[in-house]
């Protein structure tokens, strides 16, 4: 039995009482204030929270990404310690604030009454919240406009445990929090890394300079020598769910289409938009493509289409941004496609250099499966062992 079940057992053997939120804290929303005010906004010295610091920063927060004046403050900053919960907008996400602030109105302060502030503490009831955020997903209103029923809010229930218990159970949390962040950190870094040693030997593998002079023969031959280039003629409102055929557009993922433009092997890169540069696919069979998306078909047999896809997502962002202004790439025009350099090489050597990068470039693929895949496990993993943690039998029932 563990030192927990040792504590439940010696200060709770017939349950635990439960009392309301509303019994608890006392409620009040954020709100933005004035932005026309401009003072309100300069030389802030009040934490404003929203939604963007819990991304960037987590869910103990002790700074904002943004501060107001105390001419911004209606009557008083919420006090420290207080417990934000979006309520609305973005359901089920929540922090403990461990300073004077206010937020935006899409939070709901918690802010616990005078005669609970010595029973309970604020780490444990920052991670009782994270059941108190599945319980407000459950208890929506019905709308448009994503919000919480703030009656329904007010009789989410909270544990009433000695405080000896709280803090054990913080101290459980907290070191399966940092191992769990740990893990997680390592497995990211992990698959950074392979994409990086995977894109490093690629590009050795594809730099040809060092060959000049030497023992292979190859010569540079501008793109439109060696394939036919054009841009498709389909809208992305063309698009249907289960369509037989691949539908290329300007994006990382395919959509799908009933009919199809083209039957070849060939290769596909985005016209504009964020993808330019960055947006590869090699097909080999029937597809339809986007009107701002260009297909590259490589129309002589010199060339292996594989070997230059390879070569394309290796080097062609850094030749079109040097074409453009301060490297910054805004769409692809045709003259730019039709004079790219392309080293073409004994089919054998590209035939190697296909089968090596295919080899690579599938072990990365493996590891972008199974990392983010771990990744996950080890995070619900975490919640469900939080939530046996934090559940506990009521006076007069049992678990």
């Amino acid at each position: 039995m563990s030192k927990l079940d040792d504590l439940i057992q010696k200060l709770c053997p017939d349950g635990v009482e439960y009392k309301p939120l509303s019994e608890i804290f006392n409620t009040r929303n954020g709100y933005t204030p004035s932005k026309k005010e401009k003072n309100f906004w300069e030389n802030g010295t009040v934490p404003w929270f929203r939604m963007e610091d819990i991304r960037e920063n987590g869910g103990i927060l002790d700074h904002a990404m943004q501060y107001v004046s105390i001419n911004a403050i209606k009557g008083d900053p919420f006090p420290a310690n207080s417990i934000i919960v979006a309520t609305s907008a973005t359901i089920g996400e929540h922090a403990l604030i461990t300073v004077p602030s206010i937020a935006n109105q899409r939070f709901t302060y918690l802010m616990i009454k005078n005669q609970y502030r010595n029973e309970y503490d604020p780490k444990f009831l920052y991670y009782y919240c994270f059941k108190l955020d599945e319980y407000c997903k459950e208890c929506l209103n019905q709308g448009n406009f994503a919000s919480v029923d703030m009656k329904k809010f007010s009789k989410f229930q909270f544990p009433r445990l000695p405080m000896e218990i709280q803090r054990e159970i913080v101290g459980v949390l907290d070191n399966y929090t940092e191992v769990t962040a740990k893990i997680k950190a390592s497995l990211e870094k992990e698959l950074v890394a392979r994409q990086k040693q995977y894109e490093f030997y690629r590009d050795k593998l594809l730099t040809f300079d060092v060959l000049r002079g030497g023992t292979i023969d190859f010569r540079w031959r501008m793109l439109c020598e060696i394939a036919d280039i054009s841009t498709g003629n389909s809208n992305t409102n063309e698009a249907v769910e289960d369509g037989k055929y691949p539908f290329f557009v300007r994006s990382q993922e395919p959509l799908r289409k009933n009919d199809f433009e083209y039957d070849e092997a060939a290769i596909i890169t985005a016209g504009d938009g964020v993808g330019v540069g960055k947006v590869y696919h090699y097909i080999e069979g029937k597809y339809a493509l986007h009107q701002r998306a260009y297909r590259i078909h490589i129309n002589t047999s010199e060339v292996v289409p594989k070997y230059y896809f390879h070569y394309m997502k290796a080097k062609f962002l850094p030749y079109i941004q040097k074409t453009m202004f301060q490297g910054s790439v805004a769409s692809i025009r045709r003259p730019m496609l039709n004079a790219f350099p392309v080293p073409v090489l004994p089919l054998d050597v590209q035939n190697r250099i296909v089968n090596v990068l295919d080899n690579f470039e599938k072990i990365c693929s493996d590891l972008n499966i199974g990392l983010p895949a771990e990744i996950e496990a080890r995070q619900k993993q975490y919640e469900y062992y939080r939530d046996k943690l934090l559940t506990f039998a009521e006076i007069g029932n049992t678990i």
